[in-house]
């Protein structure tokens, strides 16, 4: 037996809260203030948590894309909604894509964003922390998009039986699917790879 099969996933399991903005944990200032168009990449990065219903129980999907060509620099699947799940995602895309010091990081006041140990990660990293204003949602919209389109795409259209077939077909969305194929209108009808490509052409030519 297959362990996709054509249902939806949500239906009696469609909401869950992922954002808890109400703990004591410092946060930082909105220093991205809706400028969701740096003109290189790794100038500013956003990031966001969302769910995924699986016969298992729930599968949490942490994503962080550069705003620049909005692609999916990090990732990260866990069972749990704890502060790893974003570590690991922002720790990925450090790894991937080496930012120099001054790149903006943004996502919303969640406690795990407001944990030390991923304000430990950005401060020794030279990263700039952002996050939005309570009830302000529009400086992370590139990464709810991101999930919106992941959702329309492929989501709704699968039944999983396991958080290991979840895992292993969102992975191949983001990697096989979206950063080289997905095209966006914002980037001219280019996917993420594309887009980037052909600017790291343009400034070398």
């Amino acid at each position: 037996m297959q362990q996709n099969q054509s249902a939806p996933i949500f239906g009696t399991h469609s909401y869950k809260v992922t954002t808890k903005s109400d703990h004591r944990k410092p946060v930082f200032e909105n220093v991205l203030a809706r400028n969701v168009e740096p003109s290189q990449p790794n100038r500013a990065w956003a990031s966001d948590v969302t769910y995924i219903w699986t016969s298992q129980g729930w599968l949490y999907l942490a994503v962080v894309l550069d705003l620049y060509s909005r692609k999916v620099v990090g990732w990260s699947l866990s069972t749990r909604l704890h502060a790893k799940l974003v570590y690991d995602a922002l720790l990925m895309a450090i790894w991937q894509r080496k930012p120099g010091a001054g790149l903006i990081f943004h996502s919303d006041r969640g406690s795990q964003y407001a944990s030390r140990a991923v304000r430990k990660l950005i401060r020794e990293h030279k990263i700039v922390g952002s996050m939005s204003r309570k009830g302000d949602c529009w400086d992370n919209a590139v990464v709810e998009s991101f999930f919106g389109s992941l959702k329309s795409e492929r989501l709704h259209w699968r039944r999983y039986l396991t958080r290991s077939a979840a895992y292993k077909d969102i992975i191949d969305y983001i990697l096989m699917f979206y950063n080289p194929h997905r095209l966006h209108s914002y980037l001219g009808y280019q996917s993420p790879d594309n887009f980037e490509r052909k600017a790291q052409w343009a400034m070398v030519a």
